[in-house]
Protein backbone atom coordinates (compact mmCIF):
# COMPACT_ATOMS: atom_id res chain seq x y z
CA UNK A 1 0.00 0.00 0.00
CA UNK A 2 1.60 3.30 -1.09
CA UNK A 3 1.81 6.54 0.86
CA UNK A 4 -1.39 8.53 0.99
CA UNK A 5 -3.51 5.37 0.84
CA UNK A 6 -3.97 4.26 4.43
CA UNK A 7 -0.62 5.87 5.34
CA UNK A 8 1.52 3.77 7.67
CA UNK A 9 2.89 5.24 10.89
CA UNK A 10 6.40 5.35 9.49
CA UNK A 11 8.00 6.70 6.31
CA UNK A 12 8.08 4.03 3.65
CA UNK A 13 10.93 2.82 1.43
CA UNK A 14 10.23 5.29 -1.37
CA UNK A 15 12.70 8.02 -2.41
CA UNK A 16 12.17 11.45 -0.94
CA UNK A 17 13.33 14.61 0.77
CA UNK A 18 13.31 15.09 4.54
CA UNK A 19 14.01 17.55 7.33
CA UNK A 20 15.11 16.53 10.82
CA UNK A 21 13.97 18.88 13.57
CA UNK A 22 16.41 18.52 16.46
CA UNK A 23 16.52 20.22 19.84
CA UNK A 24 19.65 21.01 21.79
CA UNK A 25 20.06 21.80 25.46
CA UNK A 26 23.86 21.79 25.08
CA UNK A 27 26.17 24.75 24.59
CA UNK A 28 29.77 24.55 23.44
CA UNK A 29 31.61 23.50 20.30
CA UNK A 30 31.11 20.11 18.66
CA UNK A 31 33.80 18.75 16.31
CA UNK A 32 32.25 17.75 12.96
CA UNK A 33 34.89 15.51 11.37
CA UNK A 34 37.17 17.49 9.06
CA UNK A 35 34.55 20.22 8.56
CA UNK A 36 35.42 22.01 11.78
CA UNK A 37 33.69 23.05 14.98
CA UNK A 38 29.92 23.52 15.19
CA UNK A 39 29.00 26.13 17.82
CA UNK A 40 26.17 24.55 19.80
CA UNK A 41 23.40 26.66 21.30
CA UNK A 42 20.22 25.91 23.18
CA UNK A 43 17.44 25.86 20.63
CA UNK A 44 16.50 24.01 17.46
CA UNK A 45 18.36 22.74 14.42
CA UNK A 46 16.73 21.89 11.10
CA UNK A 47 18.73 19.53 8.91
CA UNK A 48 17.71 18.93 5.29
CA UNK A 49 18.54 15.79 3.31
CA UNK A 50 17.38 13.43 0.62
CA UNK A 51 17.05 9.67 0.40
CA UNK A 52 17.06 8.62 -3.22
CA UNK A 53 18.98 5.34 -2.94
CA UNK A 54 18.03 1.80 -1.93
CA UNK A 55 15.57 1.70 0.98
CA UNK A 56 14.52 5.32 0.39
CA UNK A 57 13.24 7.35 3.32
CA UNK A 58 12.65 4.35 5.58
CA UNK A 59 16.30 3.29 5.50
CA UNK A 60 17.82 6.77 5.74
CA UNK A 61 15.56 7.88 8.58
CA UNK A 62 16.16 4.63 10.48
CA UNK A 63 19.85 5.59 10.42
CA UNK A 64 19.18 9.15 11.61
CA UNK A 65 16.82 8.11 14.40
CA UNK A 66 19.57 6.62 16.49
CA UNK A 67 22.96 8.17 17.23
CA UNK A 68 25.63 6.50 15.07
CA UNK A 69 28.46 4.91 17.07
CA UNK A 70 30.86 5.76 14.21
CA UNK A 71 29.76 9.02 12.52
CA UNK A 72 29.69 8.91 8.72
CA UNK A 73 27.71 12.03 7.73
CA UNK A 74 27.96 15.48 9.32
CA UNK A 75 24.53 15.03 10.90
CA UNK A 76 25.73 11.88 12.69
CA UNK A 77 27.96 14.05 14.90
CA UNK A 78 25.11 16.39 15.84
CA UNK A 79 22.77 13.45 16.55
CA UNK A 80 25.11 12.40 19.36
CA UNK A 81 24.15 15.49 21.38
CA UNK A 82 20.80 16.67 19.95
CA UNK A 83 17.35 15.14 20.40
CA UNK A 84 15.26 14.27 17.34
CA UNK A 85 11.85 15.93 17.78
CA UNK A 86 10.19 15.57 14.37
CA UNK A 87 10.80 14.31 10.86
CA UNK A 88 9.23 16.19 7.93
CA UNK A 89 9.22 14.26 4.66
CA UNK A 90 7.85 14.13 1.14
CA UNK A 91 7.97 11.31 -1.36
CA UNK A 92 9.64 12.32 -4.62
CA UNK A 93 12.28 10.80 -6.89
CA UNK A 94 13.53 14.36 -7.54
CA UNK A 95 16.39 15.89 -5.56
CA UNK A 96 14.55 18.66 -3.68
CA UNK A 97 16.86 19.01 -0.69
CA UNK A 98 18.37 22.21 -2.16
CA UNK A 99 14.93 23.81 -2.51
CA UNK A 100 14.10 22.78 1.07
CA UNK A 101 17.45 24.14 2.33
CA UNK A 102 16.60 27.49 0.76
CA UNK A 103 13.20 27.48 2.47
CA UNK A 104 14.78 26.57 5.83
CA UNK A 105 17.34 29.35 5.45
CA UNK A 106 14.49 31.83 4.94
CA UNK A 107 12.69 30.95 8.18
CA UNK A 108 12.45 33.78 10.71
CA UNK A 109 15.64 33.90 12.75
CA UNK A 110 17.36 31.08 10.83
CA UNK A 111 21.15 31.12 11.05
CA UNK A 112 23.82 28.97 9.39
CA UNK A 113 25.82 27.58 12.32
CA UNK A 114 28.56 26.02 10.14
CA UNK A 115 29.03 26.62 6.40
CA UNK A 116 29.09 23.45 4.32
CA UNK A 117 27.33 21.26 6.91
CA UNK A 118 25.60 18.47 4.97
CA UNK A 119 26.37 20.33 1.74
CA UNK A 120 29.79 19.03 0.74
CA UNK A 121 28.37 17.68 -2.54
CA UNK A 122 26.46 20.82 -3.64
CA UNK A 123 26.64 24.61 -3.83
CA UNK A 124 24.27 25.30 -0.92
CA UNK A 125 25.66 27.39 1.93
CA UNK A 126 24.47 24.70 4.36
CA UNK A 127 21.85 22.03 4.92
CA UNK A 128 21.74 22.82 8.65
CA UNK A 129 20.02 25.84 10.18
CA UNK A 130 19.71 27.00 13.77
CA UNK A 131 16.64 28.78 15.16
CA UNK A 132 16.16 29.77 18.79
CA UNK A 133 12.39 29.09 18.65
CA UNK A 134 10.80 25.88 17.39
CA UNK A 135 10.01 26.24 13.67
CA UNK A 136 6.50 25.51 12.49
CA UNK A 137 5.89 22.58 10.13
CA UNK A 138 2.82 24.40 8.79
CA UNK A 139 4.84 27.58 8.22
CA UNK A 140 7.54 25.63 6.39
CA UNK A 141 4.87 24.01 4.18
CA UNK A 142 3.30 27.39 3.38
CA UNK A 143 6.68 28.78 2.30
CA UNK A 144 7.35 25.65 0.26
CA UNK A 145 3.99 25.88 -1.54
CA UNK A 146 4.52 29.60 -2.21
CA UNK A 147 7.94 28.87 -3.73
CA UNK A 148 6.98 25.67 -5.58
CA UNK A 149 3.17 25.52 -5.97
CA UNK A 150 3.30 22.03 -7.50
CA UNK A 151 5.22 20.49 -4.60
CA UNK A 152 3.41 17.54 -3.07
CA UNK A 153 2.41 17.22 0.59
CA UNK A 154 4.93 17.15 3.43
CA UNK A 155 4.16 14.70 6.22
CA UNK A 156 5.39 15.14 9.78
CA UNK A 157 6.23 12.34 12.17
CA UNK A 158 6.63 13.37 15.79
CA UNK A 159 9.24 11.19 17.38
CA UNK A 160 7.92 9.02 20.14
CA UNK A 161 4.29 9.47 19.07
CA UNK A 162 4.28 6.93 16.24
CA UNK A 163 1.79 9.16 14.41
CA UNK A 164 2.14 10.71 10.98
CA UNK A 165 0.25 13.83 9.91
CA UNK A 166 0.23 15.14 6.37
CA UNK A 167 -0.03 18.78 5.40
CA UNK A 168 -1.42 18.56 1.90
CA UNK A 169 -3.07 20.83 -0.57
CA UNK A 170 -6.68 19.93 -1.27
CA UNK A 171 -7.15 16.83 -3.38
CA UNK A 172 -3.54 15.70 -3.31
CA UNK A 173 -1.99 12.52 -2.02
CA UNK A 174 1.60 11.67 -1.20
CA UNK A 175 2.23 9.36 -4.13
CA UNK A 176 5.70 8.09 -5.03
CA UNK A 177 6.88 9.81 -8.16
CA UNK A 178 4.89 12.97 -7.46
CA UNK A 179 6.92 15.49 -9.39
Amino acid sequence: MGPGRGQANEPQGYPGTYALLLSSAVEGVLAIGRLGGLPLQRGFYLYIGSALGPGGLRARLAHHRRPAPHPHWHIDYLRQVARLEEVWFAYTPLRREHLWAGIAGGLVGALVPLRGFGASDCHCQSHLYFVSRRPSHAGFCRRLQATWPGHGPVAVCREGSGRVRTAARAGSAAVPGDG
